[in-house]
């Protein structure tokens, strides 16, 4: 389930982020804690052998050895690759998410373009809806892990309500080696224009902006699916993750402190604890952690879209609107500043810092 903490950070105050620092769900943390403390055993574990399992002759070749393991380590171009790589990531993350197919415009055009009070009425923009969230539903199951397991077939499909067991009759018989989440959209199509044909829909123009609407949400749904189906390719993503773990392991070595007795430069103190190479560790890798929870978004992580909900949300919120809210709307009354020129809501106490200053003398609390 997504991590939502926008209201903890609605204002800039001192120190404001400190508090998220402080979360688990969610977090860099959960996300690092093994690969961190494997890198920080390995480390002790180098450093130990250095100090008391070697000879003196093998600790000088270890030291020759590190000093040129941390020369050459720092010309792996990890912040350039990397920072390229998480761009590119979070672009396509934030994409797919703008991609999400939303019945909404679709239901407000159904339930105010699709005419009758009758049972048939009724049954004919339900239909049109439900076709809607089939289509959604057909993407999700092929995209989100957490979607495939609640449906893992399409007889799960039919009990859940999607689909009656006369359609997939239909929709099996239509043979295609492709994904055939555009058999909904052809049922819907035609069902539309049949709605226009029987009167249902009483001009052209509110058929053609329904079609155009539906051919709108099949774009989103192609768009997740063009998504999973082509990623970023293996080859740049092998690449990232071999710079940054080559220069892990040539930290674990050439980032040993020797003995200063030796007199290597930048060797004079023996610290034991490499805060700032952990602190490096901690942020290269969280940086690819990054990138391998955002890259694909219909995961089971604590970041990942809530597809289920989606599915769960759009079908209730949809049916409602085309049935039960079917032209069923509050009697017209005059609203409170029907004589008066200068409407102004009013502020709460707790608002009224936000208050124009010319209506500052009109602000009052509300119980």
């Amino acid at each position: 389930m997504t991590v939502t903490y926008s209201s903890k950070v609605a204002n800039a105050t001192f120190f404001g982020f400190h508090r998220l620092l402080l979360r688990w769900r969610g977090s860099i943390y959960k996300l690092l804690y093994r690969e961190f403390i494997v890198f920080v055993l390995l480390y002790t574990l180098v450093s130990l052998v250095y100090r008391f399992a070697l000879s003196d002759p093998e600790k000088r070749f270890f030291e020759k050895l590190a000093l040129h393991c941390n020369k050459y380590a720092e010309q792996i171009p990890v912040t350039f690759v990397l920072g390229f790589y998480v761009t590119l990531v979070v672009n396509r993350w934030w994409n797919q998410f703008v991609n999400l197919p939303w019945p909404d415009r679709l239901m407000f055009l159904i339930s105010s373009c699709v005419h009758g009070h009758d049972e048939h009425g009724r049954l004919l923009r339900r239909t049109l809806m439900r076709y809607v969230n089939l289509t959604s539903l057909l993407i999700f199951r092929s995209v989100s892990t957490a979607v495939c397991k609640r449906f893992p077939t399409m007889e799960h499909v039919v009990e859940a309500g999607f689909m009656t067991p006369e359609e997939r009759k239909i929709f099996d018989a239509v043979k295609s080696p492709h994904l055939k989440y555009w058999i909904p959209v052809v049922w819907f199509s035609n069902m539309a224009s049949r709605a226009r044909t029987e009167g249902r829909i009483k001009d052209s123009v509110d058929l053609q902006t329904i079609l155009n609407e539906m051919n709108r949400f099949r774009t989103w749904c192609s768009t997740l699916f063009g998504y999973d189906w082509v990623g970023i390719p293996l080859v740049y993503t092998q690449v990232v993750t071999l710079a940054v773990y080559t220069f892990i392991f040539a930290c674990i070595i050439g980032r040993q402190f020797l003995d200063p007795a030796q007199g290597y430069p930048g060797h004079d103190q023996d610290f034991y604890v490499p805060i700032f190479t952990m602190l490096q560790f901690f942020f290269y890798s969280g940086w690819l952690k990054v990138a391998e929870q955002l890259i694909n978004p219909f995961g089971e992580d604590d970041d990942d879209f809530e597809a289920n909900w989606c599915i769960d949300r759009n079908l209730q919120v949809s049916l409602i609107a085309v049935d039960e809210m079917h032209m069923n709307f509050p009697p017209m009354t005059k609203d409170i500043y029907w004589n008066d020129s200068a409407a102004l809501p009013p502020y709460t106490l707790a608002a009224a810092d936000y208050c124009i200053p010319s209506f500052l003398g009109s602000t009052r609390e509300l119980e």
